[in-house]
């Protein structure tokens, strides 16, 4: 990917990097040439960002273009909302007191280049602003009444620099450019940048250490530029060019707003935010399963007008499952009629729709993979021990949280369960699924469709090894190449 700095006068400049080219603004929007190139990144460092203004026009042809913009005209339009001040003094409000309690006088500003300030002890305040708003060169006024509060936030020229802070400000781009992520042999090679999403606090990973590990070490292989990101970066997602999220997914978590803005941007995405809607909502997906006549255990909507006739149909045991839960955490199962008034009374309390599930014990849950409605792998997930779900979160002992595994070639897999796991992933449209189905009496019964299922190292790719991995890279770099 090609790499060039947008800048009004160029010669004056005094910063020489490797495979990054300045450009001035007025040829980046005037020379034809420009307009063609493909993959490009565009570092905009304008002196001016404002309505219509060149650097303006970088940023909003760069996008037209299709190019990777720094800062995008978003990012800029941003800057000039003026209830974002309010939004981002609430967001960065503690670290705000804690960096700034030991100034005496009632103002301060600070001046913030490629995401450092010149005090060192302003660093981690000076980087949180720098990944929230993606201006190269920003100033910040702060005023304290009761506590520290933003007065203003505006990008800044160069010009604007103070002379006894050039010095830095260079040493600070240089240290910017020369990141992983554009400046070193490989990034310079590489064909794109991807972002792998990880929670570093996420309770049940959807991949272990060395899955992720695997996933860099393939998707550099195939030439990807690859980092893990966390929630805290969503402002800098527009640097890259795909997105995998390899964090747990809710609607109302990072995952979804990460899936949303990539959707939004055209960044090459598994998986859509569209999958994240419609796989965490339990009521949705029974209906879906209902109406396009896939077999499952016999399953209500329970609310609160139905609550005294769903065991008539379910009988008893009776699997209970909030909305939105995942990975077996707000699944409950009742065995008498009290238990099931219990727990379906709390459960409605937070919710107003709830599934009730004609409980159907097996010794093993099939769990098909599927990626853009091709199965790429197989398992059976055995039941934790002394428990009746696949995890037990409630057991003493790590390993007595899940069960074991296995791992076979999906011709191995009944014809009757394939199908039924390619007909279920059809109903949530194209991305990465698990389809999880218990098979009872000889009958496929689909059980759940995940948008975002477990690719654990030694486990989803016990028989299929690095071709697993490689299916999932090769449909973000699909993706891509038809853009």
């Amino acid at each position: 990917m090609k790499k060039y700095i947008i800048v009004n006068h160029p010669e004056k400049w005094k910063l020489k990097l490797d495979h990054i080219e300045i450009v001035s603004a007025q040829s980046y929007l005037t020379i034809p040439e420009f307009s063609r190139l493909k993959n490009a990144r565009i570092f905009n460092l304008c002196k001016d960002y404002s309505y219509q203004s060149k650097g303006y026009y970088v940023s909003l042809l760069a996008e037209a273009r299709g190019h990777l913009a720094i800062p995008t005209v978003k990012n800029i339009v941003d800057l000039r909302e003026p209830k974002l001040v309010k939004i981002v003094s609430e967001e960065f409000d503690d670290l705000m007191q804690t960096s700034l309690k030991g100034i005496k006088s009632q103002e301060f500003t600070l001046s913030i280049y490629f995401g450092q300030n010149v005090a060192h002890k302003y660093k981690e305040l000076s980087a949180m602003f720098h990944r929230h708003f993606q201006i190269p060169f920003l100033r910040v006024k702060f005023n304290f009444t009761t506590k520290w509060n933003i007065k203003s936030i505006k990008a800044i020229s160069e010009a604007e620099i103070p002379q006894e802070h050039l010095e830095s400000m260079y040493a600070f781009a240089a240290q910017y450019f020369a990141k992983k992520r554009y400046d070193t042999p490989r990034a310079s090679t590489a064909d794109f940048d991807l972002a792998i999403l990880v929670q570093p606090e996420d309770p049940a990973p959807p991949s272990n250490a060395k899955a992720l590990k695997k996933f860099v070490e393939i998707a550099e292989k195939m030439n990807f530029y690859v980092e893990i990101i966390s929630p805290k970066d969503l402002s800098r997602l527009s640097a890259f060019d795909a997105l995998f999220i390899r964090q747990s997914t809710e609607v109302n978590n990072e995952a979804y707003a990460f899936a949303r803005k990539a959707q939004q941007e055209g960044i090459a995405l598994v998986d859509y935010p569209d999958a994240i809607l419609k796989c965490c909502n339990k009521v949705f997906m029974a209906e879906a399963l209902e109406n396009a006549n896939i077999p499952t255990p016999k399953t209500l909507i329970v609310h609160k007008e139905n609550i005294d006739k769903v065991l008539e149909i379910t009988g008893l045991p009776v699997v209970l499952k909030s909305p939105d839960s995942t990975f077996s955490f707000g699944v409950k199962k009742a065995t008498t009629p009290a238990e099931y008034q219990e727990l379906v009374s709390t459960m409605l309390k937070k919710s107003e729709l709830v599934i009730a599930q004609e409980f159907s014990p097996s010794e093993y849950d099939w769990r098909i993979g599927i990626l853009d409605n091709k199965p790429f792998y197989a398992c059976r997930y055995y039941m934790a021990k002394g428990h009746w779900q696949i995890y037990n979160w409630d057991a003493k002992a790590k390993d007595d949280q899940d069960g074991n595994a296995d791992c076979l070639p999906i011709e191995k897999v009944p014809k009757k369960i394939l199908e039924a796991a390619l007909k279920s992933a059809k109903l949530m449209g194209k991305g990465l699924y698990g389809i999880d189905i218990k098979e009872v009496g000889g009958k496929p019964l689909v059980i759940e469709i995940n948008d975002n299922p477990n690719i654990d190292f030694g486990v989803e790719d016990g028989y299929y090894g690095d071709q697993v991995y490689i299916e999932i890279i090769s449909a973000l770099k699909e993706r891509l190449e038809k853009k």
